[in-house]
């Protein structure tokens, strides 16, 4: 059976295609993964022994680079639309099937590709606020009129379906029309379709009844992590108490490096060690070298670093949240913008961490967030939380698109 995985967008879109990439493989499936050409997920694509066909341009440039000007939205919509179908279409066969996620260009070309060669296909969503539902609103598009005071989520995600075809549908449609498809109505439903997939944790990230769309809540697609920890990096784990990580992964911080430096300070005046992870943002100490109570990592195993840590300070990203929340690591969430509020919020719901806003940090603020996360009820919390996360999500999602078969 061959499996098309295809995704556009940073680490946090990747990473669970190659975790379910990975189960799949172990079923028997021929496996392939459409995704950016960015070294890093070439390589990790590698080394799992995952064939990754390119799509597009790398995104980190894309990400850390200038911010692009709002006119050029619809022509990068319908060139990722095309590269996508294109990727896509050259993988599939017919009798297969393909699960699309990332950026929502991305995945209309994916289906487009399914369609085109009679394979099956499922949207998958990495976040519950991805899908339409009575209990959350839709992301805001940037350029798009308010909505109205006081409407309910019912209503904002009726408005949506206006915003997506404004947005997406023109491109996604005249695509479509080119390569001999019909032009739908609602660009939006179409993708998502009726009965996509969740992949996140029940307890981290629940899908709430009652709602509409018929979704499959596998759990979340964890990436197995062999790697050791680097030899550095684990004896300054051993050199003294557990330290603060501070990084934000994919995120560029613009306008926000304050945060990154507040919590590394904060977390030093507190008398705690911190690691700093680079990320995306190329996150420092601040200083040529490093302090004595500081260590600074590239990109290395979450899971093995989180499990030894005080706390975490991040993003909010789908695939961070996880890997706190799944080694009992207290949290301390800075969001900067689409899903990452949400994140947030589950952090605090669940009394495992606290959420700092970006807008006006200060050392006091930061030093009392700070403060919140590393109190010792937070950590009886977070490793209650962690003692209760499903693991077998990428399995799950895997033995489902066998049995398709």
């Amino acid at each position: 059976m061959r499996v098309v995985l295809s995704t556009y967008g940073s680490r946090g879109d990747v990473e669970p295609l190659l975790g379910l990439a990975v189960r799949l493989r172990e079923l028997g499936a021929d496996v392939r993964l459409c995704a950016p050409p960015d070294e890093e997920f070439a390589a990790g694509a590698a080394a799992l022994g995952v064939p990754l066909v390119p799509v597009g341009e790398a995104v980190r440039p894309l990400v850390t680079g200038a911010v692009s000007a709002p006119t050029d939205f619809p022509t990068r919509v319908a060139r990722l639309t095309a590269e996508s179908y294109e990727a896509v279409l050259g993988q599939v066969a017919a009798g297969g099937v393909v699960v699309a996620t990332g950026l929502f260009p991305s995945a209309a070309g994916a289906r487009a590709a399914a369609e085109k060669a009679g394979a099956g296909y499922v949207y998958a969503a990495l976040q519950p606020t991805a899908l339409p539902s009575p209990h959350h609103p839709p992301f805001r598009y940037p350029g798009r009129p308010a909505p109205p005071e006081g409407a309910d989520n019912t209503k904002l995600w009726e408005l949506d379906v206006e915003s997506m075809n404004a947005l997406f549908g023109g491109a996604v449609n005249a695509h479509r029309a080119s390569v001999g498809l019909p032009t739908v109505a609602n660009v939006r439903d179409h993708v998502l379709t009726e009965r996509p997939w969740l992949a996140t944790d029940p307890v981290l990230a629940p899908w709430r009844l009652p709602a509409d769309l018929d979704v499959v809540q596998t759990g979340a697609w964890l990436l197995p992590d062999p790697r050791p920890l680097p030899a550095g990096l684990t004896a300054f784990l051993e050199a003294g108490e557990p330290p603060v990580h501070v990084g934000f992964g994919s995120m560029p911080m613009r306008g926000s490096e304050d945060v990154a430096r507040l919590a590394v300070e904060q977390a030093r005046a507190a008398g705690r060690r911190v690691v700093v992870g680079r990320g995306w943002a190329d996150l420092s100490t601040g200083g040529n070298t490093a302090p004595d109570d500081c260590f600074v990592v590239g990109e290395v195993n979450h899971r093995a670093l989180f499990a030894r840590v005080a706390a975490v300070v991040h993003h909010g990203g789908a695939g961070t949240t996880t890997a706190a929340a799944l080694a009992g690591a207290p949290q301390l969430v800075v969001p900067q913008m689409v899903d990452q509020p949400y994140w947030a919020g589950r952090v605090a719901e669940l009394g495992i961490g606290a959420v700092h806003d970006t807008a006006v940090p200060t050392a006091e603020s930061v030093a009392g967030a700070l403060r919140a996360v590393l109190a010792p009820g937070t950590r009886e919390r977070a490793a209650a939380v962690a003692a209760g996360i499903r693991t077998d999500g990428a399995e799950v999602a895997a033995r489902l698109l066998v049995d398709r078969s």
